[in-house]
């Protein structure tokens, strides 16, 4: 059972027989909810970005997973097993770079496996699986943003971070990773201000984590993502604390793209840079971040801005969604678990 904060974002939320998913695409104009009760359309939510983060995208595909179980209308366990793989199938298909996806697909196809008793009653424990992966992400980014507290600098004033894209509540079941992080500096009266780059090309630091700040209070600047080094040169950022959509390994990140620029400029200035994430967004089938696929995205993303194009007409485009940041870029990674440098991940291998 999860237990709802009134001041607090959730972006996906199970209610008696649906799902309610802020609409991320109209805020910060328009707060609204899209109910989903059908799997095909939780997959629609999903590629769309209706939904999006790597945390928030998992828990939205289990109760994908379990609306298209219920949709499977047979008593026989191997027929309904088989039919669920279909929906697995097209729930992997929409953004293939997010980890945490495949990782919930894989949790509820485990319990459907391994439950034994009716299709009716195997349904119902799917359910409640996704309920649980549900809760235990917002006590997941709570136990992240505890843990950021240890690792940040100390200083006699209050820090200034600066973040990447939105890892805030929108980004997973609640609090949120890199900006969790943030909420408990803010919370514990240790953070200034927040400078939120504003993310090209879909803007969601400008859109998304600046109204998430706004909601709570905590003081933000919005800067342009070719900003960040002239803000570290005036002294203005004390640490970057950025989110993961999959971890490698050996500690490569990949996550919104320019996060990758964003770490060289760190480095060049002497700025210590976070990755937060839960231990779901690591692969450690992967060795190494040159085996992460990236997705691409539709050219209009970086063409239109709105209504308003902002492009010749017979050039073209190339639009990476995300960009993979080398290891040795990274002070560390935290964790649920605690903060650790990239090179000692596979500590938490077996958890």
């Amino acid at each position: 059972m999860i237990t709802l904060s009134t001041n607090q974002v959730y972006p996906v939320i199970w209610k008696e027989d649906r799902v309610l998913l802020i609409d991320q695409n109209k805020l910060p104009t328009e707060y609204t909810f899209v109910e989903i009760s059908r799997s095909d359309d939780m997959a629609q939510a999903i590629k769309t970005m209706i939904v999006r983060g790597a945390p928030a995208i998992g828990v939205a595909a289990a109760y994908g997973m379990y609306l298209g179980a219920r949709e499977i209308e047979t008593d026989n366990r191997d027929e309904f097993l088989t039919r669920l793989e279909q929906v697995a199938q097209m729930l992997r298909q929409t953004r293939p770079t997010a980890v945490n996806l495949f990782w919930a697909i894989a949790q509820m196809q485990k319990t459907a496996s391994q439950t034994i008793g009716s299709v009716d009653y195997l349904k119902q424990v799917m359910l409640e699986t996704a309920k649980k992966i549900n809760a235990e992400d917002i006590q997941t980014c709570q136990a992240i943003g505890d843990a950021g507290l240890k690792v940040l600098p100390s200083k006699p004033d209050k820090l200034c971070l600066l973040t990447h894209c939105n890892a805030g509540a929108l980004a997973t079941a609640g609090y949120g990773t890199a900006l969790g992080v943030v909420r408990s500096a803010w919370r514990a009266e240790r953070l200034a201000r927040v400078y939120a780059d504003e993310t090209r090309p879909r803007l969601q630091g400008a859109r998304l984590t600046s109204w998430e700040c706004v909601q709570e209070g905590i003081p933000v600047t919005v800067i342009t993502d070719n900003m960040a080094a002239h803000c570290m040169k005036q002294g203005l950022i004390d640490a970057v604390v950025v989110g993961a959509d999959r971890i490698a390994a050996n500690g490569d990140t990949a996550n919104k793209i320019g996060t990758y620029s964003l770490a060289i400029v760190a480095k060049a200035h002497n700025v210590p840079f976070f990755v937060a994430a839960p231990l779901s967004t690591i692969d450690f089938e992967l060795d190494n971040g040159n085996k992460i696929p990236i997705e691409e995205r539709h050219p209009s993303e970086i063409y239109q801005i709105g209504d308003t194009v902002i492009c010749p007409t017979g050039v073209e485009f190339y639009n990476p969604a995300f960009d993979v940041t080398p290891a040795e870029l990274i002070s560390a990674i935290i964790t649920e678990h605690g903060a650790v440098p990239p090179n000692q991940l596979k500590q938490f291998q077996s958890n």
